[in-house]
């Protein structure tokens, strides 16, 4: 009997899929570069399953059911072209071949295209949910060439997380590379969620002088509200948990975040498509900065830094917080919808981004209780702008705006730096604000750069310039009389 899907790469993520897949029933055929990675995974985790290996490529192929389905779980970039390159003369047409790595989605739209000469299909999945999600259910984004779904779809539903009613946390995100620019920005909010939580923390920690346990007794209330979610979850447990010597092993951790590239990816392709995407590249930055641990240390003993004590009943600013939060973290998501319904327009995807919230429901690491509310928002107006506009949505940060404009002035005042949860009630007051003083930025560009301008009182698309000084002229940067 040959097998149904075959693995290439058994690093944690792929070893924990293949044996997810053993578990429903499927058989897969496992490879690695190394043959003795393989010989480990068959005597240890994979011993006593259905699971059999493969030490070369074509020993892959030759196991396989056709169409073959074969899954790359290796490093994005060079590593995933390489072995396209070696798999493509032992396939034949109709087979698929699978990316479940970070991949950045222009790659993925360039190899849907060059492998549909050959007549090779090609899916570009996210994957999220670490190594736990991996194996008992992740979150499953795939896109690229839709003939390859029907045959993939059984397996990845199948092993994918499910929702309390039993759904999928997988569906068809759309063609090329959408299911990749959706993990990516899955992961953006992931970065901003993160610091959104970090930003909460010092100010408890730092503002309001609490213990770790407090803390810890804090989020372990959170979670039973409407921030419900795998985040706030897992920082009780790391705020609860004790070194060797009994104090708290999160102030034993060196101060300095990595990041491995799509959070920045999302900010760039925010900034092409003039998304404003304030609250998550304020979340890459905010790495960037920790990362300057020498330079800060010295600043802080050249300007004397000290945060202030935060004054007044303590319960209450822990609920002003929450609120705060909460409001901030609806702006994250809002964010990276936005700049989801912006590439699916550009790019033709048609996304469905009630689904998309389905898939992150459970599984994926920014898994929270309100997804459900985003996916109920979408399904009530699938062209909803603004997440925000929504009913639910609205009345939460209309409701909570004292509680963030009181905790984000504090912050201030206090000198606890915010950078995530001020830039998302910063962005909201600017994008509920009818007129912005860009009218004055217009003059500025068209009096130094004869950029020209629109009118209030003309149709919109007649531009004019003025000749500011008199002694100018009257051509402008864009238009020219001869």
């Amino acid at each position: 009997m040959k097998g149904d899907i075959g693995v290439i790469g058994l690093a944690v993520m792929g070893q924990n899929l293949i044996l997810n897949m053993n578990d429903h029933g499927y058989k897969v055929v496992a490879h690695n570069r190394t043959a003795e990675k393989v010989d480990e995974f068959l005597q240890g985790p994979a011993k006593g399953t259905n699971i059999v290996g493969a030490y070369s490529l074509q020993e892959l192929v030759d196991k396989l059911e056709s169409p073959r389905k074969i899954m790359l779980m290796v490093r994005a970039g060079d590593v995933v072209d390489s072995f396209i390159d070696k798999l493509v003369p032992l396939l034949d047409k109709g087979d698929i071949i699978i990316d479940g790595g970070n991949t950045n989605f222009p790659d993925t739209n360039r190899r849907v295209a060059a492998l549909k000469e050959k007549g090779i299909h090609f899916i570009g999945s996210g994957v999220s949910g670490g190594e736990e999600g991996a194996r008992f259910g992740p979150s499953i984004m795939p896109g690229g060439s839709p003939e390859a779904w029907p045959f993939v779809k059984p397996i990845f539903q199948a092993i994918s997380a499910k929702t309390e009613n039993d759904e999928p946390c997988c569906d068809w995100v759309g063609n090329d590379g959408a299911g990749h620019f959706v993990k990516m920005v899955h992961n953006g909010i992931e970065y901003g969620d993160m610091q959104l939580i970090t930003e909460a923390y010092q100010f408890m920690k730092d503002g309001l002088g609490m213990t770790h346990d407090e803390m810890q007794s804090v989020f372990i209330e959170w979670n039973k509200t409407e921030l419900n979610s795998y985040l706030v979850e897992i920082t009780s447990d790391i705020l609860g948990y004790k070194d060797t010597d009994g104090e708290p092993l999160v102030e034993k951790i060196l101060d300095t975040a990595g990041q491995k590239g799509t959070g920045k990816w999302t900010g760039i392709n925010a900034l092409d498509m003039g998304i404003p995407l304030t609250l998550i590249t304020e979340s890459v930055f905010a790495r960037c900065l920790s990362s300057l641990k020498d330079q800060r240390v010295e600043a802080e003993e050249l300007f004397g830094k000290k945060e202030s004590i935060v004054e007044g009943d303590k319960q209450v600013w822990i609920e002003a917080l929450r609120q705060a939060l909460l409001a901030s973290k609806i702006i994250s998501y809002a964010q990276g919808f936005m700049l989801m319904r912006e590439a699916s327009n550009e790019n033709c995807w048609d996304l469905n981004y009630g689904n998309v919230a389905l898939m992150w429901r459970g599984g994926c690491i920014i898994r929270s209780a309100f997804l459900s509310n985003i996916r109920d928002a979408y399904d009530i107006d699938p062209e909803l702008s603004f997440l925000g506009s929504d009913s639910y949505f609205k009345g939460i940060l209309e409701n909570s705006m004292s509680a963030w404009r009181k905790v984000a002035a504090k912050s201030m005042e206090v000198g606890i730096p915010m950078p995530s949860m001020t830039s998302a009630l910063t962005f909201l007051d600017g994008y509920t604000t009818a007129r912005l003083p860009a009218n004055l930025l217009q003059a500025q560009r068209d009096y130094f750069g004869a950029h020209t301008y629109e009118r209030v009182d003309k149709p919109k698309g007649e531009f004019f310039h003025t000749n500011w000084t008199g002694k100018g002229g009257d051509v402008s940067s864009t238009t020219y009389n001869s």
